[in-house]
């Protein structure tokens, strides 16, 4: 069974800092490309970051800058290190683990942030 566990979402202040985590289980995760999405209220969800099987990682302009995906193989883990936080960052954020050739997807339940004084 695929699970894909968010955890590190909460309230913060403008200008802080969150740590994001998304822990794999029953996939072979070095395999897998990794995303954050994030869907705030009203709006369609939307790629945060992305880190390929080799490393290769992509931005959103938005968060470009202020945020860094990074994953370890070895604890079946993807992380997102959020920076410099903005009340236009508050969302529900879900991992996802996909392999685009084959049309796999697996998502996490979310995790909510909310950047807020």
């Amino acid at each position: 069974q695929v699970q894909l566990v968010e955890s590190g979402g909460g309230l913060v202040q403008p200008g802080g800092s969150l740590r994001l985590s998304c822990a794999a289980s029953g996939i072979n995760f070095g395999i897998f490309t990794m995303n954050w999405y994030r869907q705030a209220p009203g709006k369609q969800r939307e790629l945060v970051a992305r880190i390929s099987s080799g490393g290769s990682t992509y931005y959103a302009d938005s968060v470009n800058g202020r945020f860094t995906i990074s994953r370890d193989n070895a604890k079946n883990t993807v992380y997102l290190q959020m920076n410099s936080l903005k009340p236009e960052d508050t969302a529900v954020y879900y991992c996802n683990a996909a392999i685009a050739t084959l049309n796999v997807n697996h998502w996490g339940q979310g995790t909510q942030v909310t950047v807020s004084s």
